[in-house]
């Protein structure tokens, strides 16, 4: 998958290294692949944080209007049940998504990082770029190999 069209060609950065075989450049490939779909579990993570922290805000509201509305004992229920409450015992999302990171994301990333250093001289989406080369037509102008 290699192949270049004339002189327009990728940077050097995407471009293989001497010596990388084709088993290499797609194992890297599905490391790759599997750290983006853990980023998109990360991206989850964080809108579930954001979304239960907002809940809980909008939980303050209702508790004023109950308490408004004159439904004191109901209003005391709601922010003394759940205003406030962790999500599992003993955290808040906050502390979901900072164990997630230490946890599993940051070494996961540490790890894909040091294998495509150690065996690719630290290049990323080699396998992409390699496909983005072998599917380009020649001398389109929305096919170039560099931006």
């Amino acid at each position: 998958m290699s192949e270049t069209h004339g002189t327009d060609r990728p940077d050097d950065r995407h471009v293989r290294p001497d010596g990388v075989d084709d088993g290499t450049i797609e194992a890297l490939g599905t490391l790759s692949e599997a750290l983006e779909t853990v980023e998109r579990a990360r991206g989850h993570l964080y809108a579930f944080h954001q979304l239960t922290g907002g809940a809980d805000l909008t939980l303050g509201k209702a508790v004023e209007q109950l308490r408004a509305a004159g439904h004191k004992e109901q209003a005391d229920l709601v922010e003394r049940e759940i205003v406030g409450r962790n999500v599992i015992p003993g955290c808040w999302t906050f502390q979901i998504v900072e164990a997630y990171n230490a946890t599993y994301y940051t070494p996961f990333a540490d790890v894909e990082r040091q294998v495509r250093q150690e065996l690719a001289e630290g290049r990323a989406h080699l396998y992409e770029a390699e496909m983005k080369e072998a599917r380009r037509t020649p001398g389109h102008p929305n096919h170039t190999s560099r931006p």
